[in-house]
């Protein structure tokens, strides 16, 4: 049987981000993909021109569907919307058994800067979202609101890691994708682990999607049995080659290349 990966997220119409990007990654990484939408956005190149959560309802009996029948190898969690949406997650997967690894992308904003999370909700990730995290994946931008401080030195950043570990998450990867330089440098930081992930910088400014095809590629390698440290740098190797491979679609920013290495096997 394939490992099975739960994404809970919200749609991308446009199919660079949200689920569309988490079951292409999943597929491309070796795992069968399933999905719980927690909200439905217009969304295409240029921007998000709107978003509609879906009801609680509607979201639990989408989980219960997956879970009591099929079963889950490991879970994935981006848009999560509002601070009423995020305890409804909580509790959902507060009822997983403790063996299924939970991947948390805290997504607030898409990559053309629109608002995917209420305002108010970030405490409630932390404190019912983070806990429940095997690996939490912050970018620049996400990682000081998720850790409730401001960010203003490199130090800064290794403080709200370490902030976020003891509010319960197992590992904290935070990617650097926001930094300028040659390289794209993520640091997975754990219990007394700290360890760097460094890819060389592609000239391609066609990236949505990295964060969402980033956290179901390792995922997928958590379902696979691959450790944490073995599953983040596979699923920075794969995301790499995506953005490399990332291409022009509408007239703004781009997805990746999910698919990459399907195309470069068969030139």
């Amino acid at each position: 049987m394939l490992p099975r990966v739960l994404t809970i997220a919200g749609s991308d119409s446009g199919g660079g981000a949200g689920i569309q990007a988490d079951l292409k990654s999943m597929l491309a990484n070796g795992v069968h993909g399933m999905s719980v939408l927690t909200a439905i956005t217009a969304q295409n190149s240029l921007g998000v021109q709107g978003a509609w959560e879906l009801p609680e309802e509607q979201v639990r009996a989408q989980f219960r569907s997956v879970v009591d029948d099929i079963g889950v190898d490991a879970v994935k969690t981006g848009m999560l919307a509002s601070e009423s949406m995020v305890r409804v997650v909580a509790s959902l997967l507060r009822t997983l058994p403790p063996s299924v690894p939970v991947v948390v992308d805290p997504v607030s904003v898409s990559k053309h800067g629109d608002a995917l999370l209420a305002a108010d909700a970030m405490d409630a990730i932390r404190s019912e979202i983070v806990p429940l995290a095997t690996v939490l994946t912050p970018n620049l931008t996400e990682l000081g609101p998720v850790a409730g401080m401001d960010l203003e030195t490199v130090e800064d950043r290794e403080l709200a890691a370490k902030v976020l570990l003891d509010a319960g998450a197992s590992w904290v990867l935070v990617k650097g994708g926001h930094d300028p330089g040659a390289a794209s440098v993520d640091i997975l930081h754990g219990h007394g682990v700290r360890r760097a992930y460094s890819a060389v910088r592609a000239d391609n400014r066609h990236t949505h999607g990295t964060g969402c095809t980033l956290a179901s590629a390792i995922a997928s390698y958590l379902a696979r049995g691959y450790d944490v440290p073995g599953a983040v740098g596979a699923a920075k190797e794969y995301v790499t080659g995506a953005i490399g491979a990332g291409f022009a679609l509408g007239g703004g920013i781009g997805p990746v290349d999910h698919a990459w290495r399907f195309r470069g096997s068969s030139s």
